[in-house]
C-alpha cells in the first residue's frame, strides 16, 4: 500500500474538470484507489463520489494507492495532484 497526502492549491479546489481528469488517469490503473478528505473517502474511479467530497483550496487530502500497479499508480497520481490541484 501507498499513501501520500496534498493540500489543495488550486482556488476552485476539486471541481469538475480536474475531477474528470483525475477519474480518467485512476481508471488506468489495476489498484485501487482511494481519495479522503473532510472526513469523507471516495472511490477515485468515480466521478459522482469524488465531488461529494466537497473538496476546496486549502483542504489536505489524502490518496491510498493498493494493488498491483500501485507504485506506477502513487507517482501518478501525486504528479497530477501537484500540476493540476
Amino acid at each position: 500500500m501507498k499513501e501520500f497526502q496534498y493540500v489543495v492549491k488550486d482556488p476552485i479546489g476539486l471541481h469538475a474538470r480536474p475531477a474528470g481528469l483525475l477519474v480518467k488517469l485512476a481508471a488506468g490503473y489495476q489498484s485501487k484507489i482511494t481519495i479522503s478528505g473532510n472526513g469523507k473517502s471516495a472511490d477515485s474511479k468515480k466521478l459522482i463520489m469524488l465531488m461529494s467530497l466537497g473538496i476546496k483550496q486549502g483542504t489536505e487530502v489524502s490518496c491510498r494507492v493498493e494493488g498491483e500497479d500501485e507504485e506506477a499508480a502513487a507517482q501518478a497520481l501525486q504528479k497530477f495532484f501537484t500540476d493540476n490541484l
